[in-house]
């Protein structure tokens, strides 16, 4: 496939890498040669197959449309713009592309979201929780957007209105590290997804693109990584 990279951080540069491992020919975008958008004309993206976003809050929805516009699938690993999700999935929808977007796109911490939605019955044992999350230093979000999807999961599947608390932290290079604590009386329970790398991201967006090749429509990672 012909990939467009948006985005030179931590997290783009990996998924370049793996994007050329696994035979894609990878253009790179960054934030100066896009200015508003301008690096994603129409003629820009003639050859283009697909386009992966990892860049700003302030600039992917300018991104989103000028690639939907011009009829291309996208892979949206930027967050921070989901309060325009229908306007999003409506441009999708008009413009006949494909659309593919995740707060995280690694497969381990979506099997962590599993298996904190069936430990979500605890709360209705008595037990009360938390959520406990570290990124490095430079992340500007605070709480990050897996451990906000971490709390709406654990509510809508323990059958409560119970919200559980996030505390965040900042420090040092640490690339991802989401808990939940669980406890009770009588014992507690430890959850725990502890990213070693940005790779397992960078995997996730890669074939995530080779999955959304020849298809429509608007899609959540979380519903479909099962068939990566």
């Amino acid at each position: 496939m012909n990939l467009l990279l948006l985005g030179r951080g931590k997290t783009g540069s990996v998924v370049a890498e793996v994007a050329a491992e696994r035979k894609h020919r990878i253009a790179i975008v960054g934030a100066k040669e896009n200015a508003s958008g301008a690096a994603l004309t129409p003629a820009a993206l003639y050859n283009i197959d697909a386009v992966i976003d990892f860049t700003a809050p302030h600039c992917v929805l300018t991104n989103i449309e000028a690639c939907v516009k011009a009829g291309k699938n996208m892979v949206v690993g930027t967050t921070g713009w989901y309060q325009e999700i229908d306007r999003v999935r409506n441009l999708v929808d008009h413009h006949g592309t494909g659309f593919l977007s995740a707060a995280n796109f690694s497969i381990g911490v979506n099997l962590f979201l599993e298996v904190a939605r069936i430990a979500a019955a605890a709360l209705q044992h008595d037990y009360t929780g938390q959520i406990f999350e570290r990124h490095h230093a430079r992340k500007q979000d605070a709480p990050s957007a897996t451990a906000i999807t971490l709390q709406h999961v654990i509510r809508e599947a323990s059958g409560t209105n119970e919200t559980l608390e996030i505390t965040s932290f900042r420090e040092g290079d640490v690339v991802g590290l989401h808990e939940v604590v669980l406890e009770s009386p009588a014992d507690r329970i430890y959850l725990c997804h502890d990213a070693k790398s940005r790779r397992g991201f960078a995997e996730g967006a890669v074939r995530a693109a080779e999955w959304l090749a020849g298809k429509k429509g608007f899609y959540d990672f979380s519903k479909i990584w099962r068939d990566l």
